[in-house]
Protein backbone atom coordinates (compact mmCIF):
# COMPACT_ATOMS: atom_id res chain seq x y z
CA UNK A 1 0.00 0.00 0.00
CA UNK A 2 1.21 3.86 -0.84
CA UNK A 3 1.35 6.43 1.90
CA UNK A 4 0.68 9.71 0.74
CA UNK A 5 3.08 12.47 2.25
CA UNK A 6 2.51 16.48 2.14
CA UNK A 7 6.36 17.03 1.05
CA UNK A 8 6.86 18.73 -1.91
CA UNK A 9 10.56 19.22 -2.48
CA UNK A 10 9.73 21.89 -5.15
CA UNK A 11 7.64 24.07 -3.31
CA UNK A 12 9.25 27.57 -2.49
CA UNK A 13 12.51 29.17 -1.97
CA UNK A 14 15.26 28.12 0.42
CA UNK A 15 16.34 29.60 3.41
CA UNK A 16 19.98 30.24 1.77
CA UNK A 17 18.32 30.84 -1.45
CA UNK A 18 16.14 33.70 0.15
CA UNK A 19 19.05 35.03 1.84
CA UNK A 20 21.20 35.56 -1.12
CA UNK A 21 19.03 37.52 -2.90
CA UNK A 22 18.71 39.76 -0.02
CA UNK A 23 23.07 39.95 0.55
CA UNK A 24 23.01 40.91 -3.98
CA UNK A 25 20.42 43.52 -3.06
CA UNK A 26 22.40 44.92 0.20
CA UNK A 27 25.42 44.97 -2.28
CA UNK A 28 24.07 46.49 -4.89
CA UNK A 29 22.30 49.04 -2.44
CA UNK A 30 25.49 50.18 -1.24
CA UNK A 31 27.02 50.62 -4.46
CA UNK A 32 24.20 52.64 -5.37
CA UNK A 33 23.34 55.07 -2.48
CA UNK A 34 26.74 56.85 -1.83
CA UNK A 35 26.62 57.83 -5.81
CA UNK A 36 23.22 59.00 -5.01
CA UNK A 37 24.06 60.94 -1.88
CA UNK A 38 27.00 62.67 -3.68
CA UNK A 39 24.36 63.53 -6.92
CA UNK A 40 21.80 65.12 -4.48
CA UNK A 41 24.77 67.36 -3.01
CA UNK A 42 26.01 68.87 -6.32
CA UNK A 43 22.45 69.39 -7.24
CA UNK A 44 21.96 70.95 -3.54
CA UNK A 45 25.23 73.15 -4.47
CA UNK A 46 24.18 74.12 -7.85
CA UNK A 47 20.87 75.38 -6.34
CA UNK A 48 22.91 77.28 -3.86
CA UNK A 49 25.05 79.22 -6.03
CA UNK A 50 22.20 80.25 -8.62
CA UNK A 51 20.34 81.27 -5.07
CA UNK A 52 23.11 83.12 -4.11
CA UNK A 53 22.88 85.07 -8.24
CA UNK A 54 19.63 85.44 -7.41
CA UNK A 55 19.96 87.30 -3.94
CA UNK A 56 22.68 89.27 -5.51
CA UNK A 57 20.45 90.25 -8.45
CA UNK A 58 17.52 91.53 -5.48
CA UNK A 59 20.05 93.36 -3.08
CA UNK A 60 21.13 95.56 -6.42
CA UNK A 61 17.24 95.66 -7.78
CA UNK A 62 16.21 96.69 -4.22
CA UNK A 63 18.92 99.33 -3.79
CA UNK A 64 18.21 101.03 -6.85
CA UNK A 65 14.07 100.68 -6.30
CA UNK A 66 14.61 102.13 -2.43
CA UNK A 67 17.75 104.50 -2.53
CA UNK A 68 17.19 106.15 0.43
CA UNK A 69 17.79 102.42 2.27
CA UNK A 70 20.61 100.97 0.53
CA UNK A 71 21.04 97.57 0.37
CA UNK A 72 18.28 95.46 2.74
CA UNK A 73 18.28 91.67 4.83
CA UNK A 74 16.87 88.99 3.09
CA UNK A 75 13.51 89.15 4.44
CA UNK A 76 13.24 92.27 2.73
CA UNK A 77 14.11 91.12 -0.55
CA UNK A 78 10.80 88.67 -0.39
CA UNK A 79 7.11 89.02 0.21
CA UNK A 80 4.26 86.25 0.10
CA UNK A 81 2.01 86.40 -3.24
CA UNK A 82 0.56 88.62 -3.68
CA UNK A 83 3.62 90.64 -2.98
CA UNK A 84 3.05 94.67 -3.01
CA UNK A 85 6.72 96.26 -3.27
CA UNK A 86 7.79 98.16 -0.03
CA UNK A 87 10.70 98.89 1.84
CA UNK A 88 9.54 95.91 4.03
CA UNK A 89 8.99 93.51 1.51
CA UNK A 90 10.36 94.39 -1.69
CA UNK A 91 8.89 91.72 -3.90
CA UNK A 92 12.31 90.71 -5.90
CA UNK A 93 12.93 86.92 -4.02
CA UNK A 94 10.33 84.30 -3.72
CA UNK A 95 8.65 84.06 -0.37
CA UNK A 96 10.94 80.03 -0.08
CA UNK A 97 14.63 81.84 -1.20
CA UNK A 98 13.77 84.63 1.41
CA UNK A 99 12.77 82.68 4.46
CA UNK A 100 16.03 81.75 4.55
CA UNK A 101 16.30 77.83 3.59
CA UNK A 102 16.06 76.37 0.48
CA UNK A 103 17.16 73.02 -0.90
CA UNK A 104 19.35 71.60 2.31
CA UNK A 105 20.94 75.04 2.59
CA UNK A 106 20.69 78.14 4.85
CA UNK A 107 20.41 81.89 3.58
CA UNK A 108 21.15 84.99 4.69
CA UNK A 109 21.72 88.76 3.88
CA UNK A 110 23.31 91.26 5.87
CA UNK A 111 23.51 95.02 4.98
CA UNK A 112 26.49 96.84 6.08
CA UNK A 113 28.84 100.45 6.41
CA UNK A 114 25.78 102.84 6.47
CA UNK A 115 26.66 106.06 5.23
CA UNK A 116 23.57 108.85 6.10
CA UNK A 117 21.11 106.16 6.86
CA UNK A 118 22.02 104.63 3.25
CA UNK A 119 23.29 100.87 3.34
CA UNK A 120 26.16 100.94 1.77
CA UNK A 121 27.28 97.59 1.41
CA UNK A 122 26.01 93.82 2.30
CA UNK A 123 26.97 90.14 2.14
CA UNK A 124 25.04 86.78 1.45
CA UNK A 125 25.69 83.31 2.67
CA UNK A 126 24.50 80.56 2.07
CA UNK A 127 25.96 77.58 4.18
CA UNK A 128 24.86 74.17 3.81
CA UNK A 129 22.14 73.10 6.97
CA UNK A 130 24.77 69.92 7.38
CA UNK A 131 27.88 70.03 6.04
CA UNK A 132 29.25 67.18 4.07
CA UNK A 133 25.32 65.36 4.17
CA UNK A 134 23.28 68.31 2.45
CA UNK A 135 26.95 69.99 0.64
CA UNK A 136 30.17 70.66 1.17
CA UNK A 137 30.66 74.53 -0.29
CA UNK A 138 29.29 77.75 1.66
CA UNK A 139 28.89 80.47 -1.20
CA UNK A 140 28.60 84.08 -0.70
CA UNK A 141 28.30 87.45 -2.19
CA UNK A 142 29.02 91.11 -2.02
CA UNK A 143 27.72 94.19 -3.44
CA UNK A 144 30.44 93.45 -6.62
CA UNK A 145 28.00 90.77 -7.54
CA UNK A 146 31.13 88.14 -7.84
CA UNK A 147 30.12 84.54 -6.36
CA UNK A 148 32.86 83.05 -3.83
CA UNK A 149 32.87 79.86 -2.48
CA UNK A 150 34.86 77.96 0.31
CA UNK A 151 34.91 74.37 0.80
CA UNK A 152 34.20 72.14 4.01
CA UNK A 153 33.21 75.28 5.59
CA UNK A 154 30.16 77.10 6.82
CA UNK A 155 31.74 80.21 6.28
CA UNK A 156 32.42 82.70 3.11
CA UNK A 157 33.94 85.90 2.56
CA UNK A 158 35.15 87.82 -0.56
CA UNK A 159 38.86 85.98 0.19
CA UNK A 160 37.55 82.63 -0.38
CA UNK A 161 37.45 81.42 -4.70
CA UNK A 162 35.60 82.75 -6.80
CA UNK A 163 33.26 80.71 -8.21
CA UNK A 164 33.81 80.24 -12.15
Amino acid sequence: MKTQTNHHPDAGFSLIELLIVVAIILIIAAIAIPSFMRARMSANESSAAASIRSISTGEVAYAATFPTIGFTSLASLGGIAPCTPSPATGCFLDDVLSSGAKEGYAFGATPANPLNGVNMTYISLGSPSSLNLTGTRSFCSDETGMIFYNVNSLACDNTDQVLQ
